[in-house]
């Protein structure tokens, strides 16, 4: 579906405007409230195994900065080790045969604008190699245009510069939410419209900017919603987002200019 399509397809939002309403609503009564994943916000896996002590490494470790929403914060994850972050970093690890030190900043309920005040006011534990954006759920909720979407992810992409330098910035997929299990029609139907349109304003920005890239979207099928969500079912679960990692770390190891380790 182009653009103008998806543009059109969203104003469907104005239509059904009190039933979306009332939907939300109701939707945000019943959602159980999952913790954020516990644990230490940062870490280092070598090899196949994740661990929080530093070893004695033979080259340095690649430096994985991790900003997002609650997917990044690691709702329906126990740990942040079977969250996106550890899941990535162990993706990473095993695609590129080198140790990742990993660091997460992730908020529930953060858009991209908040996205950019948090990676200001942090403190990093080193300087990245490679910076992980993602977002767009909460842009998605918030009904955010897609001209304010991507001056926001545009003014986030200039505050990695400012605290990292030229890094490589990855843009994860905005997730699929016109499969979000949780989400009753017509609200999933148009909310994932939404969410398409947001994510192909975030590739066409990626195009736009140097040293930008843009992961694609994770295909999911009907038949796949029970084993990749959590007990929210608005959430991933520890398989979720373990395939969501899998995918993402193809495009973080060719955004560092990483080569694969022999097979």
């Amino acid at each position: 579906m182009g653009e103008p399509a998806l543009r059109s397809a969203t104003n469907l939002s104005l239509v059904l405007g009190p039933i979306l309403m009332f939907q939300g609503r109701r939707l945000r009564r019943t959602i159980p409230r999952l913790p954020e994943a516990s644990g230490l916000c940062t870490g280092l896996v070598s090899g196949a195994s994740p661990c929080l002590a530093s070893p004695t490494l033979a080259s340095p470790p690649l430096n994985l900065l991790l900003i997002g929403e609650s997917t990044a914060a690691g709702v329906g994850a126990a740990e942040h080790s079977e969250a996106l972050v550890g899941q990535l970093a162990h993706a990473t690890a095993a695609r590129t045969d080198r140790a990742v030190a990993w660091q997460v900043l992730g908020r529930s309920g953060a858009t991209a604008r908040r996205a950019r005040s948090m990676l200001l006011e942090s403190e990093l534990e080193f300087t990245p190699d490679v910076v992980v954006l993602a977002l767009g759920v909460n842009d998605v909720l918030q009904m955010h245009s897609a001209s304010v979407w991507r001056t926001e992810l545009r003014e986030l992409v200039s505050a990695v510069r400012e605290r990292c330098g030229s890094v490589p910035v990855v843009f994860a997929a905005v997730p699929p939410m016109g499969r979000f299990p949780a989400l009753p029609q017509p609200l999933r139907a148009v909310l994932g419209l939404r969410a398409r349109l947001l994510d192909r304003n975030a590739q066409r920005l990626a195009s736009e900017l140097e040293v930008v890239f843009h992961s694609g979207a994770v295909e999911l099928a009907p038949n796949q919603a029970t084993a990749l969500f959590c007990a929210d079912r608005f959430h991933p679960s520890p398989a979720g987002y373990r395939l969501w990692a899998k995918h993402l770390s193809a495009v973080v190891e060719t955004a560092c200019g990483c080569r694969p380790s022999a097979v």
